[in-house]
């Protein structure tokens, strides 16, 4: 698989993609450990540390951004998050993490139609060139 996305955040990443049956908000559902602890969801238990978290969109408060900056700055971040719509409570908080903590995460986003190839567990990687954010499995 390679696709092409768009920026939304610098940075590059590659992990096996978690890819999320519902959008999740920072606050309140993902705990200070990176697993999703929104017992409501899905993949509640899952670890968001280190995978390349997928999902269209983001969910819920302004305060995801503080949570996500907190995840960057404790190493407990995912490594990347590929949405097909920019969100800015994510984006603010991968940015917070990048300027006070010197932390980088990656956010793009892939068309819906892009979005549906992205399978859940495949390692890939994510490199931004330019406004572009290329997406490729690993072999």
């Amino acid at each position: 698989m390679s696709l092409v996305g768009w920026r939304v955040t610098s940075g590059e990443a590659q992990a096996p993609i978690l890819k999320l049956d519902e959008p999740i908000s920072f606050w309140g559902g993902i705990g200070d450990n990176g697993e999703i602890i929104d017992v409501h969801h899905p993949q509640h238990g899952a670890v968001v540390t280190g995978r390349i978290l997928v999902m269209r969109s983001g969910r819920g408060s302004s305060s995801g951004t503080y949570v996500l900056a907190e995840l960057l700055r404790l190493g407990l971040a995912p490594a990347a998050i590929i949405l097909t719509e920019p969100d800015g409570i994510i984006a603010t908080g991968a940015l917070v993490g990048a300027e006070l903590y010197d932390v980088y995460m990656p956010i793009a986003t892939v068309s819906e139609a892009d979005y549906e190839l992205i399978e859940d567990g495949v390692e890939i990687s994510i490199v931004m060139r330019g406004d572009e954010a290329v997406i490729t499995s690993i072999a």
